[in-house]
């Protein structure tokens, strides 16, 4: 019984720790949300984590603001 426990505790982590790699590895890919462009908590825990820094320069923001009142793609009625 004690073999059967530590296994599923032994598997419970290693799920864990490589869901969090799998994660924080496809945000430093993604665009990234304005709340967390410079956040240096988001930063520092992605790069402990998955052990490389962030490119900021390949990263796009995911939503620009713009103002509605000036775009071109608004209908003219």
């Amino acid at each position: 019984m004690v073999i059967l426990i530590s296994l599923f505790v032994v598997g419970w982590i290693a799920v864990a720790l490589l869901g969090s790699l799998t994660y924080f590895l496809g945000e430093q890919t993604k665009p990234i949300h304005a709340r967390n462009w410079r956040s240096t908590s988001f930063e520092t825990l992605a790069e402990s984590i998955t052990g490389t820094s962030i490119d900021y320069g390949t990263r796009i923001p995911a939503f620009e603001v713009a103002d509605a009142y000036a775009s071109a793609n608004l209908p003219n009625g």
